[in-house]
């Protein structure tokens, strides 16, 4: 008997999550560790540059102010990909979206110099699958670049909470793991030389804790899923939970001020081995 995951069906569900809500409305405001990210891995012009798994762009548009062209998004999202379109030529900035999956990229082996993902593939349900894609489509020599939010952050609290609410299916693996240094590096293995790691910061920032559950409730693909999922009661339980996550991580510590929730991710390059 196979016990392993359905892989496929369990894209075909998280596909459906995150085509819910409004991620571009969450990725408009978390967008720092994209720049920072690009910045890290020292793109220069003229690079082929990929982000997998980019949702409505931010790495793909960051690594486009570098690179001047030649720059590639990917989602299995129309949607998302729409909204890149739009904001890559707001901007007129030079960036092909692509309709894609993770797990099987659109691309042939080594077709690009740098390939990124920014809270992008740590959702791939086949962890290991993804992170031969993302090896695989990266020139010898070329760099990866990835930030995933960490197990013990703010959202690895969040998912966690959600999850005790609404489980996720069966045999899938937290998507928090890459952002454990251990765990990537085996991900990655021999693939990658140099593996650079760093834990960085990004701060959410909402007038309240209310706030906060409102706006993931209403444009956060896992949490528009899980409130939509459950009878009242299990909403206001739900909500109550993300409420008291929400003054665990805030910094100001006053709860009848707005709110500074410190959100921990880890950012990691390294260079493709040849």
């Amino acid at each position: 008997m196979n016990d392993s995951p359905d892989f496929g069906a369990i894209t075909q569900i998280q596909q459906g999550i995150w085509s819910k809500g409004d991620f571009a409305m969450v990725a408009g405001i978390v967008f720092n560790a994209s720049e920072n990210l690009a910045e890290a891995l020292d793109i220069v012009p003229d690079e082929r540059v990929l982000d997998v798994a980019c949702g409505s762009g931010n790495a793909a548009i960051a690594a486009a102010r570098r690179a001047w062209g030649n720059t590639v998004g990917a989602d299995f999202v129309p949607e998302l990909l729409e909204r890149g379109r739009e904001r890559a030529a707001a901007e007129h900035l030079p960036v092909r979206f692509v309709e894609g999956d993770a797990e099987a990229l659109p691309f042939e082996d080594a077709s690009f110099d740098a390939v990124i993902s920014v809270v992008g593939v740590m959702f791939a349900p086949d962890h290991e699958r993804a992170a031969g894609e993302l090896v695989r489509v990266c020139r010898p020599g070329g760099t990866i670049g990835l930030a995933s939010w960490t197990p013990q952050g703010f959202i690895g609290g969040l998912l966690k909470t959600v999850g005790k609410h609404v489980p996720p299916p069966a045999g899938v693996r937290p998507p928090t793991l890459w952002g454990d240094e251990d765990h990537l590096r085996g991900l990655l293995g021999a693939h990658v030389d140099a593996l650079r790691t760093e834990r960085r910061t990004y701060t959410f920032r909402y007038r309240s804790p209310e706030h906060f559950v409102d706006f993931f409730e209403a444009y956060y693909g896992p949490t528009h899923k899980a409130f939509a999922a459950l009878d009242d009661l299990g909403r206001e339980a739900l909500r109550a939970d993300i409420v008291e996550l929400v003054h665990s991580y805030d910094r100001l510590g006053d709860d009848d001020t707005a709110v500074a929730i410190t959100a921990e991710y880890l950012q990691a390059v390294g260079t493709r081995a040849g």
